[in-house]
Parts: C-alpha cells; structure tokens; sequence
C-alpha cells in the first residue's frame, strides 16, 4: 500500500486541480464531490459528539467539511506531501503519519471514515484493514468507505470500454493496475465481522458503503 507515496507526493501540488477543476479525464470520477463529502457526515451525523478518524486525508477535503460540521477529527495521512498541504489548509486538524495498517494511536472512534483510498490496499490488505480497524471502533460505531468499486463484471468491462474510447488513458492505467474490487467482494469482509451496511452509488465510478458495528 505504500507504494503509492512517491506517486501522491507528487501528485499533492495538483490534487485539488484534478479533484475540482471539471476538465480533465478524472472529472467523473469527482463527479458529486462536495456532495459525497457531505453525505459521509450525514451519515455519521449521529455520531458528532464523538470521535472520527479519517485515513487517507490527502489534501484535507473531507476533514475540512468535516470540522465545518462540528466534527472531533483525527487525520491520517502516510503522503508527506499530502500531509503538509493538509496543515497548510487547517492548520488546527491533527494529522498524524499512518495508513490503514498503522495507526499510531491508542483511542477507540465512534466513527472512521475514507474517500478515495482503500483502493491502494490489496484484496488481503482491505480484508487485514478492517479487521484491525475493528479493534478502533466503539460499539455501534460506523465506518464509511467512499471509492471506485464495480457492481458487476459486465458493468466493468463496459465502464473500461468507455474510458478507453475517451482516450482517458491515464485513468485507464489506474482501473487496470489499482486494487478496485466488485461491491460484493467489500461487503463479503464486512459480512465476515458481522456488521451490518447499505450502499449508495454516488456517480458512475464511485460507490458508498455505511458499515456498522
């Protein structure tokens, strides 16, 4: 999953160009963005007076809408890059260097949510992740994966057809070679923990699962 850190340290300086600007090959993978954010902290709304922690901020996105909300955030973040432009735009967030793997806290969260980033864990490491961030959660607590998933092998194969004839090409080599998995594979591992789940599509990429404990 670090293998990743080199690409998002570079990535970092344009990130929110990609993620805001509309003209570019990844516009509908963004696309309902402030809306997605929003929707995560409303279905964590129950669980304000608690606790969340964020992995994978990135460029603080989420965090920020987040303590716009009246969220307690913890970030987690393993890009030094990301981190620090995190910091540079709020500056009174805690962002510590950690992944999903390793969170370097000992605290229990009545939430833990992330966007855009469990697809850099292998299928062993997503199934690892959530069984050790189990161990972080409090009881009816919830966790909210928002990212790039496929309902169904023809789904797939059509969805990189597309992208293939709109010459995304750059989005093409991430669907290839990124660790995106069918819906029903994530919801099998929180299946296996005994949580309970619904699940939103938020645009034609991206899917939501809410889990709870």
């Amino acid at each position: 999953m670090l293998e990743f850190n080199e690409l998002f340290d570079q990535w970092a300086p344009v990130y929110d160009q990609t993620v805001f600007n509309r003209d570019n090959e990844y516009n509908e993978v963004f696309e309902n963005y402030d809306l997605l954010l929003k929707e995560i902290c409303q279905q964590i709304r129950d669980k304000k007076i608690g606790l969340t922690l964020e992995i994978g901020v990135g460029t603080g996105n989420l965090s920020k809408e987040l303590l716009k909300e009246g969220f307690s955030v913890i970030g987690i973040e393993p890009s030094d890059e990301m981190r620090r432009l995190a910091k540079e735009k709020l500056p009174n967030l805690a962002i510590l260097d950690g992944h999903f793997l390793s969170i370097p806290i000992i605290e229990k969260f009545d939430s833990i949510v992330t966007s855009y980033a469990f697809h850099h864990l292998t299928y062993t490491e997503k199934r690892d992740s959530l069984k050790y961030l189990d161990g972080f959660l409090k009881k009816n607590g919830k966790i909210i994966i928002a990212d790039t998933m496929f309902e169904s092998e023809e789904y797939k194969s059509n969805l990189l057809k597309y992208v293939a004839e709109s010459k995304a090409h750059n989005l093409l080599n991430d669907l290839n070679t990124e660790y995106y998995e069918y819906t029903e594979e994530i919801l099998r591992l929180f299946d296996e923990l005994d949580y309970t789940y619904t699940i939103k599509k938020m645009n034609k990429y991206v899917w939501m699962i809410i889990a709870e404990k």
